[in-house]
């Protein structure tokens, strides 16, 4: 069962200072622009859903089915289909989608490389990796989240405050195209091809 399941209710509001601060303008940055086959790992309650326009046909998976719930919920200009999965075992066929991406997921995947690994499986050829994470940063942020994740990780069970995303998306055999870093590099937009 996932932590993920007790906090679906309350999850938009603890995130909602984070999301006026610096989420909320990346997201409307990155999630309008994706067209095509798009499957979004760890969708969570949704909050890109409304983002993606109509040339957008969306494959939305998390793994917590309470999540998915509120994001039944969600508005969407796009096509919209909800798959209860876990990243690391993804139910599609090869060569399945045109864009793979997610917000704030790796840092709470068991297995990053193997999540990484599932998409750039079931990416075409030419397909893309779009991902919004939160990262262990550079400099300042990398010393604050590696003094603050023995506590981080104890509490939420899941969520690392310090891997190091684009590394393991270049370790999965994706080329990474561009790192836009943020909050002392502590937000990262990574996208890759294959």
């Amino acid at each position: 069962m996932s932590v993920f399941n007790g906090l679906s209710s309350i999850y938009d509001l603890g995130m909602r200072p984070l999301e006026w601060l610096i989420f909320r303008r990346l997201r409307r940055r990155v999630f309008p622009s994706l067209r095509g086959d798009v499957l979004e790992l760890g969708a969570g309650t949704g909050v890109n859903l409304p983002l993606y326009g109509a040339g957008a046909r969306v494959t939305a998976c998390d793994y917590s089915g309470e999540m998915l719930a509120w994001s039944a919920q969600r508005r969407a200009q796009a096509p919209v289909t909800l798959v209860q999965t876990d990243a690391q075992h993804l139910p599609f066929a090869d060569s399945s989608f045109d864009v793979v991406t997610a917000s704030l997921l790796f840092c709470s995947v068991t297995d990053p490389a193997l999540g990484l690994a599932e998409a750039r499986r079931v990416l075409r050829a030419g397909g893309r990796l779009v991902l919004l994470e939160h990262t262990r940063g550079s400099g300042l942020g990398a010393w604050l989240t590696d003094t603050f994740h023995p506590l981080w990780c104890a509490w939420s069970r899941e969520c690392h405050l310090n891997r190091e995303t684009a590394r393991t998306v270049a370790g999965a055999g994706f080329k990474i195209q561009r790192v836009e870093r943020h909050a002392l590099g502590v937000v990262q937009v990574i996208e890759a091809t294959i």
